[in-house]
């Protein structure tokens, strides 16, 4: 099967981004830093969404992920002053940053299993017939 992704930075935008923070302190100030950004972020950027912090502590480990219109939006964070400075934190605190943007591909069964756009049928579906 040959995989359909068709990246459409016009559609929907999943940031995440990692924060190895090296011990409990480090943890819970990337956390108070995420919540004060949070309401600029909010405030000034376009497109927006959502963002959703995940924490693994036997890892020290903080994850971010936010949900974003388009590709415009999450280069609108750029204009957010409180996330520019807050941006630049981590680095002083020892904590290691790590980011990934992923972009819309295109409708789920297409991607998952090579149907055109608009079916909504598996290939399992077509197979039982």
């Amino acid at each position: 099967m040959t995989a359909i992704l068709d990246p459409d930075v016009g559609k929907g935008q999943v940031v995440i981004t990692k924060f190895h923070c090296g011990g409990l302190g480090r943890i819970l100030l990337i956390l108070l830093l995420h919540i004060r950004v949070k309401r600029d972020v909010r405030r000034y950027a376009t497109g927006f969404i959502g963002i959703k912090l995940l924490v693994e502590w036997r890892q020290r480990t903080v994850w971010s992920i936010s949900l974003w219109r388009d590709l415009d939006s999450v280069y609108s964070m750029g204009s957010v002053s409180r996330h520019v400075a807050a941006s630049r934190v981590p680095a002083k605190l020892g904590v290691r940053t790590s980011c990934d943007i992923f972009c819309h591909v295109g409708e789920w069964t297409r991607v998952m299993f090579g149907n055109p756009a608009g079916s909504h049928r598996s290939r399992t579906a077509s197979a039982e017939r």
